[in-house]
This record gives structure tokens, C-alpha cells and sequence, in this order.
């Protein structure tokens, strides 16, 4: 055959081949002929679709972000007419509040609650838990960006900081018991019936281990970490509150399983995640510390002066700060004067004047001294307080009557476990509890 023959029959096949090809339309061919436009369009119009389609609404457990705080539980039922129906465990008003709500067009579709209800309480910047969330609030947001549908769940993303938020379809319950996830929130508090020590208790079916557990009320936050030497896993995660007990995010992982999903047993207190195969963790009372130190030596006679101090604008929410010290303390802060409150309790061991406790106050109040003398019951590992005398920095005083439910404490005969923490509040200063042994007495102080 001739070479230009071979040619000729080479291209009447690529013209063949090209030819079915334009009659052949794929659906990625369908694809690329929608524009920008009309994809947007079409999301737009299933995200209505999707929100308007669950007759109780939608439920979504919002972490906003689970390295510093918990979950907030929003309910919403959208209408037609643009307008949301929402509910919140926020805080103790669960009531339901009508807004207005608009599926917008950008670069993306979005979800965004136009006038104000009930989310926008988790993204004012003056509202804010703790002062290093100041002028942050609590880093929520109240426009979430559409990425689609997994499982009958709506997908979207915060606009603010990328947090996914997943919208499961509600039911009557949701909104009839709403309510009780504050009940629940005194449960993960904890009451002053049940002892002061937690821990989390992991077990993989065959390996049990233990971490401290510290929680945060004003914002949903736990921190445990390992009590073991050489195990140095820690669990820090946000809480939400569900009728049967938490919700945490990030998971605890167990053997491979994630478990986010604890209920709660009244009998107890204890919390429970079951996983399978022998899988479980369990947030539980103890009724000691987990670990006693002899952290107390270094306060004894004898030794270099130490100084700690409980200060009130960055102390009193620490989670390690127990709710029976809170009660005393604001007990006796309501005896005062608004403008005089009580701003510092300073512990000075071994210090050129001696041992003694100085109360601090606001509003040029001047501070009052409590002299004592320490002891160590080195069998229980503990330092006890024994009280000498008070005075004004230039005389002696009596005893002041609004003081003695708070100070009696730090004198219990018993005496106190003093411990070093591993964590940092804000500061870089060392963070050391004083906790009493005979009862739910517990504050937490920074090293100076």
C-alpha cells in the first residue's frame, strides 16, 4: 500500500472517531454546560428545599470552638414566608423567639439568620465567658455556608472561622424537653453532695487508664489529663448538654473507637460512653485526689517564702475553683458595699512578717491579715493552718464576722492538700489548688 493511502484511511478513522464523540453528550459534558449562576441557583434552591422539608425543624449542637469551649444547642424551624422560629440552651430561657432567616448568594450559598435571635448571643463580642475571650465572645456566627447533604444531615460551615456545623431534623421531644439540658448542665457541675474529685476513666477492653477531669460551667469545657507516669495522653474537650447527659466534641478516642455520646447515671453522677468490644469511658467521683503530692513541704517552716494568690478577675471562673468556695466567697462579698468587693486572697508562707493570709479588697477598703502557724500531717500528705491573730497592717483586730465562713475553711483542723497544676490560666505564673480534705472546699491560686 502507498504511503499517502496509508494516510488517507488514517484520517477518515480519527474523523470517524471524532465524530461519535460529539454525538455521545456525557453528564460531564451536562456539568460544564450549567453556569456558575445556575449552579448557585440550584443549591439556593435545595438548601430551601432541605430546610423547609422536616416538620419539627432542625437541631444542631454548635461548638464554635471545641479547643477553648462546648456545645450550644439550637433548635430552628424555618418557614416559607422567611422566617425562623429558633430555641437555645444558652442560657436558662428556652423560650422560642420568631427572626427572619435569608439564603444568600455569594461565592457560596449561605444560611444567615438576618435579624436578631437567639444564635447571635454566641457571636456579640462584648458578651465573652472569660477574659481571654474578651472582645471575641463566646466565636460564633450567625451566617454558615451550604456544603451540601450527608445522611438526611445539612452540612455547613461556619463564615467566621471554617467550624462545621451538621443540622439533624428535630422532633417534638427536642423542643418539649429543651429545658431539661439545663438540668442536666447541674449534673455536669456537679452538686455539693457528691465529692470534689473527678476523673475520666478510659478502657479499651482490655487496658484501663485515668486522667484528672476539671470543668468549666461558664464555658462548657473540660480538661483531663493522664495521672499515670509516662502515659501522657490528655482528653480536652467542649460539652453540650442533651436531656440524658453530654454531648463532647472532639470525641475520646478509645481503642480506635471515637466516642462523643455520654449518659448520665443519677446514682452515681458518673457518665458513660459505650463503645463495642469492651470499649467504654467514664467521667466519675472519687472521694480523694487522684494524686497527693508533697508539693505541701514547700510551704513549711523553714523553707523559702511562697507566695499565692486567688485573684478574683482571673481565678473565680477557673475550673479548678469549686462551686462551695464560690458560695462562701460571694456570701461574703454581699455583706460589702458594691464598690468594695473582694479582689484578692494572698497566702504569704515563710515571708519576712511571717505566715498570714491578706484579704484585698476594691474601692480603697483596706486590706485585713489573718497570722497563722503551719504543721504538716505528713502521713496524709497535708499542711495545716492554725490561726494567731488578725490584724489591719498596724494593729490587731478582731475577727471579721464576714469573713469567718470563708476563712474558717482555709483553717480546717484536718488541714488542706496543696498541689502544684500542669496548666496555665492566662498567665505564666505556676497555678497551684488548695483544697480542704474534709469537704467540697477548693480554690486555685497563681504562684507570684
Amino acid at each position: 500500500m502507498k504511503i499517502k493511502n496509508i494516510y488517507k484511511y488514517l484520517f477518515a478513522a480519527i474523523l470517524i472517531l471524532h465524530l461519535s464523540s460529539c454525538n455521545n453528550n456525557t453528564d460531564a459534558d451536562q456539568l460544564f454546560d450549567e453556569t456558575p449562576t445556575t449552579r448557585i441557583n440550584n443549591q439556593k434552591s435545595e438548601l430551601n428545599t432541605a430546610l423547609l422539608s422536616s416538620q419539627f425543624g432542625w437541631k444542631a449542637v454548635y461548638f464554635t470552638d471545641n479547643t477553648v469551649l462546648g456545645g450550644y444547642t439550637h433548635l430552628f424551624k424555618f418557614a416559607q414566608d422567611g422566617t425562623v422560629e429558633m430555641a437555645s440552651d444558652f442560657d436558662a430561657d428556652t423560650n422560642v423567639y420568631k427572626s427572619e432567616y435569608a439564603i444568600q448568594l455569594g461565592s457560596t450559598v449561605s444560611l444567615t439568620f438576618t435579624t436578631k435571635n437567639r444564635i447571635h448571643l454566641l457571636s456579640e463580642s462584648d458578651n465573652y465567658p472569660i477574659p481571654a475571650l474578651r472582645a471575641k465572645g463566646y466565636l460564633g456566627d450567625f451566617q454558615f455556608l451550604y456544603y451540601g447533604q450527608e445522611n438526611g444531615e445539612i452540612i455547613f460551615k461556619a463564615n467566621r472561622n471554617g467550624t462545621e456545623i451538621r443540622f439533624v431534623k428535630a422532633t417534638a421531644d427536642d423542643w418539649a424537653k429543651l429545658p431539661q439540658n439545663l438540668v442536666m448542665e447541674q449534673n455536669v457541675i456537679g452538686s455539693d453532695d457528691r465529692p470534689l474529685f473527678r476523673l475520666l476513666e478510659t478502657t479499651d477492653g482490655t487496658t484501663t487508664h485515668k486522667f484528672d477531669f476539671s470543668f468549666s460551667e461558664v464555658t462548657r469545657f473540660a480538661e483531663s489529663n493522664s495521672i499515670e507516669t509516662g502515659y501522657s495522653i490528655s482528653y480536652n474537650m467542649g460539652v453540650g448538654y442533651t436531656p440524658t447527659g453530654i454531648i463532647v466534641s472532639p470525641a475520646v478516642e478509645v481503642g480506635g473507637q471515637k466516642l462523643s455520646n455520654f449518659v448520665y447515671n443519677d446514682a452515681d453522677g458518673s457518665f458513660t460512653a459505650t463503645g463495642t468490644g469492651g470499649v467504654k469511658a467514664e467521667i466519675k467521683y472519687s472521694s480523694k485526689p487522684l494524686i497527693i503530692t508533697d508539693d505541701y513541704k514547700n510551704f513549711l517552716d523553714g523553707k523559702p517564702q511562697m507566695v499565692i494568690s486567688f485573684i478574683t478577675a482571673n481565678l473565680y471562673t477557673a475550673p479548678t475553683t469549686s462551686t462551695y468556695f464560690k458560695t462562701l466567697f460571694d456570701a461574703a462579698n454581699a455583706t460589702l458595699p458594691a464598690n468594695q468587693k473582694i479582689t484578692r486572697i494572698q497566702i504569704y508562707f515563710n515571708s519576712a512578717f511571717g505566715n498570714y493570709i491578706e484579704y484585698r479588697f476594691a474601692g480603697g477598703r483596706p486590706s485585713v491579715y489573718h497570722n497563722f502557724t503551719t504543721s504538716a500531717d505528713d502521713t496524709n500528705k497535708r499542711i495545716i493552718l492554725t490561726h494567731d491573730s488578725w490584724d489591719n497592717g498596724s494593729a490587731y483586730i478582731p475577727a471579721p464576722a464576714f469573713l469567718k465562713n470563708l476563712d474558717d475553711e482555709f483553717f480546717n483542723a484536718a488541714g488542706l492538700y496543696l498541689k502544684k497544676e500542669a496548666f496555665k490560666i492566662q498567665f505564666t505564673n505556676n497555678i497551684y489548688t488548695v483544697t480542704s480534705s474534709t469537704n467540697n472546699f477548693r480554690t486555685t491560686t497563681y504562684q507570684l
